[in-house]
């Protein structure tokens, strides 16, 4: 291969690579090696076996644009949101949940309280009923 044939191929494959982490990301794609080679219309073997170089530089650039909190694939950058979104809804349900079994044991009791007082009521009821000399004054209404 002469330099010049040589030359025309890593250009592109250049251009791709800025297209790609500059974005927006050109639909179809992807921002990764598949997409790169896509985009540049250079095989991934020929990618891999001639232009190492140029895979690892992409590699780096993308790494460094993820640290530094950038994303060029707008598809990746909205997955990671969601993820977020569904561990923020994951914590929420497990708050959610939590509070609605101390709600559940409060209501169990209640229950339980008012069919004790309700028994104790009718107890005295029956007893007031069945004292027939007790004097006993209704409490006016209100």
């Amino acid at each position: 291969m002469t330099h010049n044939s040589q030359a025309e191929p890593e250009a592109r494959i250049r251009n791709a690579m800025r297209q790609l982490l500059a974005g927006p990301v050109p639909d179809g794609l992807k921002c990764d090696v598949e997409s790169l080679c896509t985009l540049a219309g250079v095989p991934r073997a020929t990618l891999y076996r001639t232009y190492p170089h140029l895979k690892a530089e992409f590699d780096r650039q993308w790494q460094a644009a993820q640290e530094a909190g950038q994303q060029p694939d707008p598809r990746l950058a909205r997955i990671e949101r969601l993820k977020a979104e569904v561990a923020t809804l994951r914590e929420r349900l497990t708050r959610k949940n939590a509070e609605l079994s101390v709600l559940k044991e409060f209501q169990a009791t209640a229950l339980s309280r008012l069919a004790a007082q309700h028994e104790l009521i009718a107890a005295l009821r029956k007893e007031v009923e069945s004292a027939p000399h007790a004097t006993v004054h209704t409490l006016p209404a209100r």
